[in-house]
Parts: C-alpha cells; sequence; structure tokens
C-alpha cells in the first residue's frame, strides 16, 4: 500500500449542460483552474460514451472491453484527478443505467450529456498524484506523494 496525507482545499460545483462533452469539460476545467490532485463526484445522464468494464480476459497486461452507451442512461461517477507529464488528468469511473440494464467502468475518450450533469471537484493539498509505467500490467498507474 502506498498513500499520501494532504487537507481539502478550494471546492468547485459544475453544470454541464445538455449536448457537452464531460470528460472535456472536465479536463479543461481542471486544467484552467491548476488542480493537481482531488476527487470528483458527479450525477446526471449521458447519451452516448464509452466504457471500459474490464479486461477481455484476467491476464496482464490487460486488454480493454468496451461498452459503448447509444442511448440516454442514468450515471453516478467517482473520480480522481492526478498529474501526468502534460499537466493534470481527470480518471472517471461511472454507473450507467438505462431501464433493466446497467454497466459500470472508466469512461473514456468522448461522451455527451443527454440534459445535465452535475459534478463536484474537491482539490485536494498537500498531494500530488503522479502516474507512473507500471511493468507488471503496461499501464500508467498512480503513485501518491505528499508534498
Amino acid at each position: 500500500m502506498k498513500y499520501a496525507a494532504g487537507t481539502a482545499g478550494r471546492v468547485f460545483y459544475l453544470h454541464i449542460e445538455h449536448g457537452e462533452d464531460p470528460i472535456k469539460i472536465i479536463n479543461s476545467f481542471v486544467r484552467e483552474n491548476e488542480i493537481r490532485s482531488g476527487v470528483i463526484h458527479l450525477i446526471g445522464a449521458v447519451k452516448k460514451g464509452t466504457l471500459v468494464t474490464g479486461p477481455k480476459e484476467d491476464v496482464l497486461p490487460p486488454d480493454p472491453h468496451r461498452e459503448d452507451i447509444g442511448l440516454a442512461h442514468e450515471v453516478i461517477g467517482t473520480g480522481f484527478i492526478r498529474s501526468g507529464d502534460d499537466g493534470p488528468a481527470i480518471h472517471l469511473h461511472v454507473s450507467a443505467g438505462r431501464g433493466g440494464k446497467a454497466l459500470t467502468g472508466c469512461l473514456r475518450e468522448t461522451a455527451e450529456v443527454y440534459i445535465i450533469i452535475e459534478a463536484v471537484i474537491m482539490e485536494f493539498l498537500g498531494i500530488d498524484i503522479p502516474v507512473v509505467p507500471d511493468e507488471k500490467t503496461a499501464m500508467m498507474l498512480p503513485d501518491p506523494v505528499s508534498v
């Protein structure tokens, strides 16, 4: 286990509107406000998007299994803001449901809001969460540091 300790900083409420891309909006907001690390919580709906719902098989390195959202789904999500080589980036997981179907996974690439997504971002102070290459998984994984 690794950990870092810090304090809460600024808190932001975002109202992401119908037709906007929540991934793009949140990434831009984080960069514009120089949020180096933090947590994201959101609720709302998307009508388009792609979720990585796990690996195709339980092997390392993983080959991601993707599911597309093609119709409006209600979503609830949480994620982290971490630092990368080209500035802060978000890692966002959501559960998306429509009728009797539900998907949970990492919201990737692009998505499109249906009506509204409300997001709260809480900045961490005194914590840096860089992502570093992990040899075993062939992925970029977090390596938290108290600063």
